[in-house]
């Protein structure tokens, strides 16, 4: 059996951090929040509304594909890994590492983020999340998809019951 280190993403207020607690409860493994292994700098530029640019994200998703890589347990990671370009920078770094994208409306996505609060990253961030999201695509087959119009325990099982055959899916 091959060490599980699993990326969930999406755009910001899709419920990354709740389906990856859920997830790594779920499976007995470790759990990291993308967020915190952002730079102070970085979470200053978006908590003034200002989205990060490339060049702040590769450090960061460069530090995400080593903590995957370092994982002996496994480990389940929120990020957005909004492009491909991202998704494949953490690929360098976490071979074998797999994907759960979880996709919504951006009218769903927008009403969550405007009840969340505590959270550094603004709701009018929203938009340039949206343009930066490039989608998995068939060529990405270390990627599986879940629409978020379900509670998070609901996520969390398909999650668990999906992944599976997506393993074998992979090793073939």
């Amino acid at each position: 059996m091959t060490t599980l280190r699993l990326v969930v993403m999406g755009v910001s207020g899709c419920g990354k951090t709740s389906v990856g607690h859920g997830l790594a409860a779920r499976l007995g493994l470790p759990m990291i929040d993308g967020d915190d292994l952002h730079l102070p700098e970085s979470i200053a530029r978006m908590r003034a509304g200002q989205p990060l640019e490339d060049a702040d994200r590769w450090p960061w998703l460069e530090r995400i594909g080593k903590r995957l890589a370092d994982s002996r347990v496994g480990l389940v990671v929120a990020c957005s890994a909004l492009r491909r370009s991202y998704r494949d920078r953490i690929r360098q770094h976490a071979a074998g590492v797999r994907f759960l994208f979880l996709d919504g409306p951006f009218d769903m996505v927008a009403q969550r983020l405007a009840q969340r609060t505590g959270h550094y990253m603004p709701p009018s961030l929203l938009d340039s999340q949206f343009r930066t999201l490039e989608r998995p695509d068939a060529q990405e087959t270390d990627v599986f998809t879940l629409e978020i119009d379900r509670p998070v325990s609901e996520l969390v099982d398909a999650a668990i019951e999906a992944l599976p055959s997506f393993a074998t899916a992979l090793h073939k």
